[in-house]
Order: C-alpha cells, then structure tokens, then sequence
C-alpha cells in the first residue's frame, strides 16, 4: 500500500508473529503495534548496529531511537545513573539494559520487547555460537569466505542513490572497497580522514587501495581545534565516549558532502580476530610464570619508571599491559583488565573518586560486564571466548553506538557488510588458528585479500583509527584540559578528588604515563553533564572551549 519498503516487516509480522525477526537480515530498530492483541512489540537487529531506547513510568511507556527524545516527553528532570557512570569510566561504554541516565533504558542487540497489560517482558530471540567446527582445507575456508563476503557486499550495494565508502586504509575497509569494485558500475567515491602526524597518519595506504580501483577519493586532516566541536559529538552521542568519536564524525561529515550511503569495514577485528590483545595474552601466560616476588618486587617498579612515548602501542605501555595482566588469575577477569588497560581500573576509581562518593559504587564490578560473557560464551577455544564476548559487548555499545550516531549527524546512512548476520555465523565455525596463525591476525582474511590488495595493505600491521589527542594534551591542549577539568562539577561537587584529577594531568604532562584516553573521557563527561543535566547549549559551550584555549596560547 506505500512505496516504503518497511511495510514488508508489518506483512512478515502478519504471517509470523514475533518470529518475524528471524527472517530478517540487516540493521534495524522497529516498533509494531499489534491493535488486536493490543501490544507493542520492539525489536532490535542481531549485532546492534541500531539503537533503541525506552522508558517506563507507571501506566506510560515512551521508546525512541534517541535518549534525548525521551526526555522531551517525561515530565521532571533527569538523574545520572551512578551505576553507569562506574561503567562507563571502565569500559568507555553503558551496558545494557542501563543508560547513564536514570529510568531510561536500552534493549540489548538480538533482543525483542513486549509491552501488554503495562508490563515489559524482554526475549532473545538469536545468539551466535562457536560450537561446532568443521575440518576443510585453507583453500576451501578462503573460498567460502569469499563467496560469503561478496555476497554480502553486493547485497549492501542495493541503493536508489549513490553508495560511497570509508577507505581508512586498514585491511576492512579496503576489502570491502576492492569486492565493491566487482559490483558497483559506477566509479566508486571513497571517502579517509588523517592526520599530519607521520606516526599516525593512514592516509598514504588509503590513497594506494584508492589508485588501485580508481576510485574518486577525498581525504581531509583533524587539527586540534576539534575539541572545539566536542559538544555537538556528545549531544549527537547522547552518552559520553572515547577519542574515536571525533575521528568518525569528520569523516561521516567529509562524506555526507557526496553520498547518502557509505559501506565500512566495521566488525571486521571482532570477525576476523584483529586486535594485539587476542594473542597479547599468550605473552601474558608466559610472563605468569615469573615468580609473583620477582613480577612486584623487581619488574614492576621497573616498568613504573620507564618513560612513555605517546606513540601508538608504545613498548612501554605493552610491558605495563603484561605486567598488570599477569596479576589477575582467573582469564574472564584478565581479559576484562586486557580490554579496559587503558581506561579506569578498580583502583583508579578508588583514587579518583572522594571517599563518600566512593562508598555508593565501591561494590559493583564493572569487570564482570567483561567476564561473564566470557565464561558463559558457547565456545571452547580462548580466542573464540574473547571474540564471542567482544561480538556481545564492546562491538555494539561502543564501536557501533558510535558509528552510527556519527554518521547519523549527518543524515548519512552507514553500511558494514561484514556485520551480516550470515557472515558472522560463519566465521563463528572457523577454526582459531585461521584467525590467528604464528601471532599474525586476520590470517584468513589475508589470504583473501592476496587476490585483492597491495602486498604493503595485506602484510601491515593494525594501526587503528586514532589521532595525536596525547600529544595535544601534553602540549598546546594542556591549559585548557587542566582549567576544564579541575573546574569540572564533579570536582566541585566532591564526586572526583581534585587532587586525583591533578595527578592525572601531571602525570600526562610529564611522560610518567598516557592519560589522553582517561582525560578524554572525563572532559566527554563533563561535556555530557552540562548538556544533558544541567540544560546548558552545546554552542555555548563550544564558545567557552574555544575562548578558554584561545586564552592558554596567549
């Protein structure tokens, strides 16, 4: 009866009931009112690519794809959750079902919400395993990857308007473009975001898989006036978050000037098995050999001393990882400290909050968000265990909220082929030493792409999409930072000790360690609070930041 093809899903929902979400592939977030049986069914896509939040008060229920809708419609105001705020400075993400703010909530991804009678009742309705593998050969699992991928690409292609793509130069996004190419009849607009700093910069390698395909290619660099921007990000973001952020919105803005839709390489470390720590931790069981005497007494003060360098994956903060991880016995909590090393500890928070704020949150273990999908994950390899628990936490409350509150900034629709369902299943009945091979990650995707890309995009090692915040706050960014956050409300109002803060930015300032992602995330929260709590314009706020810096380079 329209020309949407939404309507579809109320057909399906017809047919199938609430089982019409196992037929579906691909991102979504829907609600559907069911008149007859008089109840509201929500639902939200197996990976999380697409929020969805609610909220219950007495005889009303309120749901939207934005925290910031639902407080336009409650009446009084809005309280910061402390369980979140613990969370959050941990994980750099608010795991569901909670928000950071109090009363508002958020359905978990795979997950279906019923409302009758006033009631909630929540289901899952999918959950990935890795049980379950087959033995074929290397040429065998390359082919079938590739018949997957593809696929899935091309599907991602089907657009009544013209389809872009983030080229960061990584292994993902440069995959996703050279299968584009096999696909797409038009010349492909491919779209990177870098940095002058020649240890961070990825530029050169996008440009190369650029050239190879022909692609009309844009680039643009991130200065340090960005933190100027940060209000606007976090009102975009509705929570606070990590560096990356600012990353992800130049390049969705860089975007939005050509194209409608992007494809991303998004998922593809989680898929594929890309991150250091996967086999880090082997250098970890080693190290625990070590008499724990000799780790405290004599490594550990070593390893306090040794200088950092800001660069990425520095030595120094490798040796540290391996020494605080090999502390912690039991491997769920030790991959919980793995992928929280450079965040807010236990005992940072300990230090960072005042004693009588410190007593509300001292008992929760944000820890366990990490740990026990990890000891409870359908999987018997440890490499699938850290892969199953990044696929159900750190992938859509972190690196997909942020994706597409980005993107969506600017009215810029985001694809990630690799986040098909089907291709996920998969890979999930790949063997783990074609994830990770002799402490090469993505061994399988390398061997795909040997068909595909440059010899020096197969063989580089993941850098990340990161820019020099380290550097900036050490240098010109360090007078603000220091203004903004001693001034902070948390500061004030005696929930963060002034002296903890103090020490943070000290011990930035003079190399003793990086802080830029602890101190990124205080300022995100500061930022957060006034916007959210306090009712204060992201402009204004903008202003204040780029008055308060104009005034520290005076």
């Amino acid at each position: 009866r329209t020309s949407t093809d939404t309507e579809v899903i109320v057909h399906l929902y017809e047919e199938l009931g609430e089982r019409c979400v196992e037929r579906l592939n691909g991102m979504f977030a829907f609600a559907i009112w069911d008149s007859r049986r008089e109840k509201l069914v929500l639902a939200r896509d197996r990976m999380g690519q697409k929020p969805l939040f609610y909220r219950q008060n007495g005889d009303d229920f309120a749901f939207a794809s934005e925290m910031k809708a639902l407080m336009s419609v409650a009446d009084g105001d809005f309280e910061m959750d402390t369980e979140s705020l613990h969370h959050y400075l941990s994980l750099r993400f608010v795991p569901p079902p909670r928000t950071m703010l109090s009363g508002i909530q958020k359905l978990p991804p795979a997950h279906l919400l019923v409302f009758q009678e006033n009631r909630v009742t929540v289901k899952q309705y999918w959950e990935l395993s890795f049980v379950g593998k087959t033995n074929v050969s290397d040429g065998d699992w390359v082919d079938m990857l590739r018949d997957k991928l593809e696929r899935s690409v091309e599907s991602h292609l089907v657009s009544d308007v013209p389809v872009g793509a983030f080229l960061s130069g990584g292994l993902d996004s440069s995959m996703v473009v050279a299968m584009m190419a096999n696909h797409y009849d038009n010349r492909i607009a491919t779209f990177a975001v870098g940095v002058e700093e020649a240890d961070f910069d990825e530029l050169p390698y996008a440009r190369s898989v650029a050239d190879r395909y022909n692609t009309r290619h844009t680039e643009q660099c991130v200065h340090s006036d960005l933190i100027g921007l940060l209000p606007r990000i976090i009102w975009h973001l509705d929570e606070p978050s990590d560096p990356i952020a600012a990353c992800q919105y130049h390049a969705a803005e860089v975007a939005a000037r050509h194209v409608k839709v992007v494809l991303g390489g998004d998922g593809g470390d989680e898929l594929f098995g890309g991150f250091d720590r996967y086999y880090g931790l082997d250098y970890v069981r080693h190290y625990a050999r070590i008499p724990a005497l000799i780790r405290g007494r004599l490594l550990r003060p070593l390893l306090r001393r040794l200088p950092d360098s800001f660069t990425y994956k520095s030595v120094t903060q490798k040796l540290r990882w391996i020494d605080q991880l090999a502390a912690v016995p039991d491997l769920g909590e030790r991959y919980a400290e793995a992928t929280c090393y450079f965040r807010f500890s236990h005992l940072d928070k300990a230090s960072l909050f005042t004693d009588s704020a410190w007593l509300r949150v001292k008992d929760l273990n944000s820890s366990e968000v990490i740990s026990s999908p990890f000891h409870s994950a359908p999987a018997t390899d440890m490499l699938d265990r850290m892969l199953y628990t990044d696929i159900v936490t750190r992938l859509p409350e972190h690196s997909l909220m942020l994706t597409d509150r980005m993107s969506m900034a600017h009215s810029l629709e985001l694809r990630s082929p690799m986040l098909d369902h089907e291709l996920v299943e998969l890979m999930a009945t790949y063997p783990a030493d074609l994830k990770i091979r002799n402490r090469q990650t993505k061994f399988i995707l390398r061997e795909l792409a040997k068909d595909y890309l440059p010899e020096d995009i197969v063989n580089r090692d993941k850098q990340g999409f990161m820019f020099p915040i380290a550097y900036w706050f050490a240098g010109k960014l360090h007078g603000f930072l220091r203004t903004f956050l001693l001034e902070s409300r948390f500061v004030r109002e005696g929930i963060f000790r002034r002296d903890a803060v103090a020490d943070l930015l000290d011990d930035h300032l003079i190399g003793r360690r990086d802080n830029h992602v602890r101190l990124w995330m205080l300022l995100n929260l500061e930022i957060w609070d006034r916007i959210y709590l306090r009712g204060v314009q992201p402009e204004a706020i903008e202003d204040e930041i780029v008055a308060a810096i104009a005034r520290n380079e005076e």
